[in-house]
């Protein structure tokens, strides 16, 4: 159990520290936070794996909630907003001024 812990902390800060060096749309605040959070996650596997020696451990699944929201804020801010047409862009307008009367 101990190595999978490691494992999925390591595989979660490489991920986040590659999001936070693509841009794709992404908003500054959420490449610094995957910046800051990436590096620390995968530290701490490497401690874990090469630097710890104690005897027991606390394992906290709730630390993956955080790469999961991330990776799905990557992909969600990623996907192209699709570009209205001429004549879509005419009827909301026209509606826009239905609503203000």
């Amino acid at each position: 159990m101990f190595n999978w812990y490691v494992g999925l902390l390591a595989i979660s800060g490489i991920a986040m520290i590659a999001m936070a060096l693509m841009e794709n749309g992404q908003s500054s605040a959420s490449r610094t936070m995957n910046g800051i959070f990436g590096p620390l996650y995968l530290g701490y596997a490497v401690y874990l794996a090469f630097l710890f020696d104690g005897s027991s451990y606390l394992i906290f699944f709730h630390a993956f909630i955080l790469p999961v929201l991330m990776v799905v804020n990557y992909f969600r801010n990623r996907t192209p907003r699709a570009k209205l047409t001429e004549t879509q862009k005419a009827w909301r307008a026209y509606q826009r001024s239905e609503q203000q009367r």
